[in-house]
């Protein structure tokens, strides 16, 4: 039997396909369309995942829609009543794409299925989908479930418990009061992109001090000791307005709101610090509920929040739990892949098996050696091909540890808005420069942006501060690094404010190293990630090292590279040094025409603001 998943018309838009149990194909539209955060029927999504399992629409059975839309339209009717007549604009802006998509929403779906599919459409709810794809894919028979977001239907938080191949909500949070929405809202207030500038909100909260958590908690959240909440909608304009915060919430923070783009002063650090410690403290308190009233050692989480990787890290080092599993793609795509399982698990009544696993989450699509080299060749590239993957992890691995960035395209694309080793830019974590070189000069973003180690999960507890041996291949957990790994900082360190904590060098890997002495781990091992795998070893073998840099094959404003024609784009337009596609290895050098490409000729060969 094939379900196919598929969440669309809000953000990041996905599909995901699933046949008698097996997740065969899952990914985000963005990734083909080249447009960031795409929210349009993922017609090329569904496509790719037809393709992968060798089958058409005629073959599809059920057609899962991870939200039940007019239960949103009662809810976004019931909003403006509620506030009218303030909101008007909003709700005539909002009406229109109503009518003519998300009411009917069949129609739409018929459309881009195409007239051979016959089979029957499913809705479940928001999160009910969040709930099915942090559990059911999960590595644990019975566990308990938290979901936390801006918003579903009505739903803003959830939790329940899974077991065997059933999945029960038993108390949730409703709109307007959102800790998602909340901290979308200081995202705003701080001059970056609602729902896609939350990390780096997140990023930014280390080079701050919570001086604004009394004023947060006093005035705009109430928070219970059970970690269920109330947000004072007075200093919001996300119900009624087309923005977040309004002039209320500017008094009570003391500033207006900062312009995107213009430079971050202390006054903002400080908010994004205090926002933060809110956020893990509302986090760390649910999670210590969840567990009183379910009484589960293991806790599986999904919902945007549950990509705010500092919280779950504190979640799992301070809370209740033994085990916390969190859904690699736990966004609004992740829905796609939810809805797909709820279908199969919680309706069709079929037990998990290990075919239902979430494995390395490499589920997009993969290029053989014989279409790369097909492709290199078209455009006169200059490269050479390894013959096997253990040569060409010596060969790269002597790159990384000579300095060199290095784009590294591997096998089948990941699912979720991390790169974890298959669409990846690698670097070596030694390097004192090395942050502020990739952050300018290759990915073209905020000096600020921190970047992530990827480790042999067997020597993770020699760096960081985790178990032995515990698995983080999602990168969805920050830890602190080993006191043992920290340098002692001079004398003048304290006197260090803002951006330029950056110039301080505060371990052996400072490169992966942030202000507050964290990182955002991935763990490898031999059996999900190959020659990812080989090439960490191999880098230990040359360096003493275990560490190296990974962050996402993409530069500002566009998303993470799907083809190798992508990749080769990136490749070219950015001050990459190395370039691998499979096991063909092409230097900068080498190529005819490589110049060095500075931050405002990439803005403007691409249009980017």
């Amino acid at each position: 039997m094939n379900i196919l998943g598929i969440s669309a018309f809000y953000h990041d838009s996905a599909a995901a396909l699933i046949c008698d149990g097996k997740i065969v194909a899952a990914a985000q539209e963005e990734r083909f369309t080249r447009i960031k955060h795409d929210a349009a029927f993922p017609k090329e999504a569904i496509a790719y995942c037809l393709r992968e399992a060798g089958i058409n629409a005629e073959q599809i059975d059920f057609v899962a829609f991870y939200e039940k839309p007019l239960l949103k339209f009662d809810r976004l009717l019931e909003t403006y009543v509620s506030y009218a007549p303030a909101g008007f604009r909003s709700f005539r802006m909002a009406l229109p794409v109503w009518l003519k998509k998300k009411l009917f929403l069949r129609r739409e779906m018929n459309a881009g299925m195409g007239p051979g599919f016959k089979g029957r459409y499913v809705f479940t709810e928001h999160h009910e989908s969040h709930a099915a794809s942090a559990f059911f894919p999960s590595p644990f028979e019975d566990a308990a479930i938290l979901t936390v977001d801006g918003v579903g239907e009505w739903a803003t938080t959830t939790y329940g418990v899974g077991e065997g191949h059933k999945i029960q909500l038993e108390g949730e949070i409703t709109f307007p009061h959102s800790l998602g929405l909340l901290y979308s809202a200081f995202t705003y207030y701080c001059g970056f992109k609602v729902n896609s500038g939350e990390y780096k909100l997140m990023g930014l909260a280390p080079y701050g001090e919570p001086k604004y958590v009394d004023r947060i908690v006093g005035k705009l959240i109430d928070i219970r000791e059970d970690g269920s909440f109330r947000l004072d909608m007075k200093y919001f304009n996300y119900c009624q307005g087309l923005t977040m915060t309004n002039r209320k919430f500017e008094a009570l923070m003391g500033q207006p709101k900062r312009p995107s783009e213009t430079e971050l002063t202390p006054f903002y650090m400080d908010v994004a610090a205090s926002i933060q410690a809110v956020t893990e403290d509302v986090i760390l308190k649910l999670g210590r509920h969840v567990h009183r009233v379910t009484g589960k050692k293991n806790l599986c989480l999904a919902g945007g929040v549950a990509l705010n990787c500092v919280a779950n890290g504190k979640l799992l080092r301070e809370g209740p739990f033994e085990n916390v599993w969190i859904q690699p793609a736990a966004g609004d795509a992740g829905g796609a892949l939810g809805a797909a399982q709820f279908v199969w698990h919680q309706l069709l009544d079929n037990p998990r098996t290990t075919d239902s696993d979430q494995g390395p989450s490499y589920f997009g699509p993969e290029y053989s050696q014989e279409e790369i080299n097909q492709f290199l060749d078209s455009k006169e590239a200059v490269y050479t091909v390894a013959a096997n993957d253990d040569i060409l992890a010596d060969k790269v691995a002597a790159l990384v540890a000579d300095e060199k960035v290095i784009g590294w395209f591997q096998g089948r694309m990941e699912f979720g808005p991390r790169a974890l080793g298959a669409r990846s830019i690698l670097g070596d974590a030694r390097s004192p420069e090395m942050q502020k070189v990739m952050n300018l000069k290759i990915k073209f973003r905020e000096s600020f942006r921190p970047f992530a180690p990827v480790i042999l999960r067997e020597r993770a507890h020699d760096y960081f501060q985790v178990r032995e041996n515990e698995d983080s291949p999602y990168m969805l957990l920050v830890a602190p690094v080993q006191e043992s790994k920290r340098l002692p900082l001079n004398g003048d360190s304290e006197s260090v404010q803002g951006l330029d904590k950056l110039n301080l060098q505060r371990s052996v890997v400072p490169a992966i190293t942030h202000v507050d002495y964290s990182a955002r781990v991935q763990t490898t091992d031999p059996e999900r990630h190959g020659v990812y795998h080989k090439l960490l070893k191999s880098f230990e073998e040359k360096t003493g090292s275990p560490v190296m840099i990974n962050t996402s094959f993409n530069v500002r404003g566009e998303p993470i590279v799907c083809a190798p024609a992508d990749a080769y784009h990136c490749f070219l337009g950015t001050n990459m040094d190395v370039l691998v596609l499979g096991r063909a290895i092409l230097l900068k050098s080498d190529q005819p025409n490589a110049g060095e490409i500075s931050n405002d000729d990439y803005l403007a060969q691409f249009a980017l603001d």
